[in-house]
């Protein structure tokens, strides 16, 4: 197993725009291609820059599913377009760590994290998400793609 290393970071609310669906598993990778090309070409119609690398969010649900968000951050907040709509990340204290490799192997990067929160006696507060710092169409070689982590949590007695 991997070693991860795991740091906290406190961050303010980043706005975002993003769209929503609820995928199995075999359909996420598809879904993200064509959402992030649909949420880049709203951007530029509403002359707006990427405040940095695109992201997903996850929620399971039961029989395999998920509710994912996925989007990039922006500055400010967007004008709604077609699936395309104003979002945020978080404020608070987020774990996070960086995963070198598929993303089909970050199984233990997740428990890496949920064992440091624990760890420090805290609990996961919401839903984890992903930072691609990789686009597979230009780094064809899984095991160099890097992707960050981030788990909002909070501490003991919060």
């Amino acid at each position: 197993m991997p070693e991860y290393v795991i740091h906290d970071r406190t961050q303010a609310a980043q706005h975002a725009a993003a769209v929503e669906a609820t995928l199995a598993v075999p359909e996420i990778g598809p879904w993200l291609g064509k959402t992030y090309a649909a949420i880049a070409q709203t951007l530029g119609e509403q002359g707006i820059a990427p405040a940095g690398p695109p992201f997903a969010r996850y929620h399971q649900l039961d029989g395999g599913r998920f509710r994912v968000e996925a989007g990039f951050p922006v500055d400010a907040a967007i004008t709604p377009a077609g699936e395309v709509r104003p979002s945020a990340l978080p404020a608070g204290t987020i774990a996070v760590t960086v995963h070198i490799g598929p993303y089909d192997a970050m199984a233990p990067a997740y428990a890496a994290i949920t064992s440091w929160i624990q760890a420090r006696g805290g609990e996961p507060a919401g839903d984890p998400w992903e930072t691609y710092f990789s686009d597979p169409g230009e780094q064809p070689d899984p095991a160099t793609w890097r992707t960050e982590i981030a788990q909002p949590y909070r501490s003991a007695g919060r």
